[in-house]
């Protein structure tokens, strides 16, 4: 991975701050894109300190024009995209009959939106080198029915749908185009869901009455672990693998 360019979305904290280190320590050279340009700046100042090649752009990924415009940042500054991580993503919990328009617009604006915007912007910039790869983090929840997860699961089952056409149009043009889909992992979001105390507890131990098993594994998953399949379909040992889904849930959806 040496000298790569990689663009990493939601780069600032959990799951993507887990992959833009993983693959700046890599050799990757790394472009750090979140909405939050203090947040943004911490992390990537961080990870600086420590000698990683990361530079942050601030960005929405919910607006076209804006990640055309950082794409073209990125690759004026630091060069090609080579690589994509689609990692951006929001929760909005509620049962689905009580989901306002904010909740499920604001869902699908981020988590479904945003991989079209970002993945559309890099590719018509990939296609004409005839390389690169593009890794999308969805999530377990795309197949497996959740209570209260309703915007959230259909917001993933869309990007993940998407990340699949995607790579069968550029597999012609050497882009191979893969999904990551974590169960619980041990970032904010999952915190968010539980207190701070019992979130490790609730995933492992599962929930009967809302039809949910634990982790046959016993742990959450670790943003590292996730990082990793990433790193993996990036790399050249997953040359020949496009179009797959590669789940990090510790056997929570029994392999499905």
């Amino acid at each position: 991975m040496a000298g790569t360019v990689v663009l990493v979305t939601g780069a600032a904290g959990g799951i993507g701050e887990a992959v833009v280190r993983l693959l700046a320590e890599r050799g990757a050279v790394v472009a750090a894109v979140d909405l939050v340009p203090d947040r943004l700046a911490d992390t990537v100042g961080r990870l600086r300190a420590d000698g990683l090649d990361v530079t942050g752009f601030p960005a929405d990924v919910t607006s076209s024009d804006g990640v055309e415009a950082v794409v073209e940042r990125v690759e004026a500054e630091l060069g090609p995209v080579e690589q994509l991580v689609n990692a951006a993503g929001v929760l909005r919990l509620a049962e689905a009959r009580a989901l306002s328009d904010e909740d499920w617009l604001t869902t699908f604006a981020v988590n479904t939106n945003g991989v079209f915007h970002t993945s559309r912007a890099v590719v018509n910039r990939m296609i004409p080198r005839r390389r690169g790869a593009i890794v999308t983090v969805a999530s377990n929840a795309a197949g497996t029915a959740r209570a209260q997860m309703a915007a959230y699961a259909a917001s993933k089952a869309a990007a993940t749908a998407f990340t699949k056409c995607l790579g069968l149009e550029v597999a012609e043009h050497g882009i191979r185009c893969n999904v990551v889909a974590p169960g619980s992992t041990d970032t904010p979001m999952l915190r968010g869901m539980h207190t701070a105390d019992t979130a490790a507890k609730a995933s492992i131990a599962g929930s009967p009455e809302a039809y949910r098993v634990g982790i046959p594994l016993g742990k959450v998953a670790r943003p590292e672990d996730v990082a990793r399949a990433v790193a993996f379909l990036l790399s050249d040992d997953a040359g020949h693998v496009t179009l797959h889904e590669l789940t990090v849930d510790g056997g929570a959806t029994l392999g499905v």
